[in-house]
């Protein structure tokens, strides 16, 4: 699926993964997951974070391949009054960090017949040379990582 179908975009600004990723060792695909990440310096604006997110398939050795890096997504706090210097901090916790995640992943088009997109993660993984298919990628776990630096940024909170 191009960025220019139907259900997403890519996040303006985000990382572009390489299109062309090479073909790895093959290995049994054992789970699927989403990696997030922050995007760029922190800023001064403490009331907008961004973050870049990639999906990966897991294999049956450990090894995490990579197979899109082209999403993202920005938090923005938002109320009616600020104390001090108009500055509203963000309010972030991991479960709505992870929910944000799963929306940058997710198809957001009503038309879009699978949950998620089983076919598209199937042919970017095959190009990376595993032997995998969109109905073997259904069944396996799918999970949600957070890096050190968004955990850290999250400890706060």
């Amino acid at each position: 699926m191009g960025s220019g179908e139907a259900g997403w975009r890519p996040y303006p600004g985000a990382y572009r993964a390489p299109h062309d990723l090479p073909p790895v060792k093959p290995g049994r695909v054992v789970g699927l997951g989403a990696v997030c990440d922050l995007a760029g310096a922190y800023p001064e604006d403490a009331s907008t974070r961004s973050f870049i997110v990639s999906e990966f398939a897991m294999l049956h050795d450990g090894r995490r391949v990579l197979l899109h890096a082209e999403r993202g997504f920005t938090v923005t706090a938002r109320s009616t009054g600020a104390a001090g210097n108009g500055a509203v901090p963000l309010r972030e916790t991991r479960d709505s960090i992870t929910q944000h995640v799963l929306n940058a992943v997710l198809p957001d088009d009503e038309e879009c017949a699978e949950e998620h997109l089983w076919s598209w993660l199937a042919e970017l993984a095959q190009a990376r040379g595993l032997a995998v298919t969109a109905e073997d990628l259904r069944a396996l776990p799918y999970r949600v990582v957070l890096t050190d630096a968004v955990s850290r940024w999250l400890a706060p909170a």
